[in-house]
């Protein structure tokens, strides 16, 4: 738990988190510190009404999927992803969808090796375009992260050698979903058109 100090009566504590008269502070200082702190409560209250409003908008979402389940005599478990509701008119749509974040387990390193040594037989035909790819597919990002897409894109390397089809078997075993996300987006289609622009809830897109 953060304690706050207590500020003695006639001092502001700055951002080094020094006592500072107020009379040795500027009225440009004050000004604008004055703004600042009438803005931020409301910032905040809009941020938590948009996050309740997130929420609200989930769970009427996912209601009206089950009431739709439920003339079927369906029951629909979990998190409901992947819907796109539209307006009687056409006009207006939701869509809901759910993103699994993927990464590779220990036994991505297995395929590696088993790859490294396919390539370490392949290297002396006509194969350094698939080394290259492979080098590519295995490079990390700056969070040192590999990427799923790219090293699931050896997989379309056809070959009928048996190691490298072990070691692809190995990539698709190594993925395991370590999270997923919801989203929900609104959109409105554009005149007669049928493009959908999206209603956004960024300030900074507005």
């Amino acid at each position: 738990m953060t304690i706050t100090p207590e500020i003695p009566k006639g001092y502001r504590m700055n951002s080094q988190g020094h006592l500072v008269p107020l009379s040795t502070i500027s009225d440009i200082d004050k000004a604008r510190d004055k703004l600042v702190m009438s803005l931020i409560p409301k910032v905040i209250a809009q941020r938590d009404a948009l996050i309740e409003f997130k929420q609200n908008a989930f769970d009427v979402a996912d209601a009206f999927v089950q009431q739709s389940a439920d003339e079927y005599g369906v029951k629909i478990g979990g998190k409901k992803g992947n819907v796109t509701l539209y307006s009687f008119d056409g006009q207006y749509k939701i869509e809901v969808s759910v993103n699994q974040v993927k990464a590779f387990d220990e036994r991505l390193q297995v395929a590696k090796s088993m790859i490294d040594e396919c390539l370490h037989r392949w290297v002396k035909g006509s194969r350094k375009e698939v080394k290259n790819l492979v080098e590519r597919a295995f490079k990390t990002d700056k969070q040192g992260n590999i990427s799923v897409s790219d090293v699931l894109s050896l997989r379309h390397i056809e070959t009928d050698d048996e190691q490298w089809k072990k070691a692809m078997d190995a990539i698709a075993d190594s993925i395991q979903t370590i999270k997923t996300k919801r989203y929900i987006r609104f959109y409105h289609r554009v005149a007669e058109s049928n493009k959908w622009t999206p209603l956004s809830l960024d300030i900074a897109t507005l």
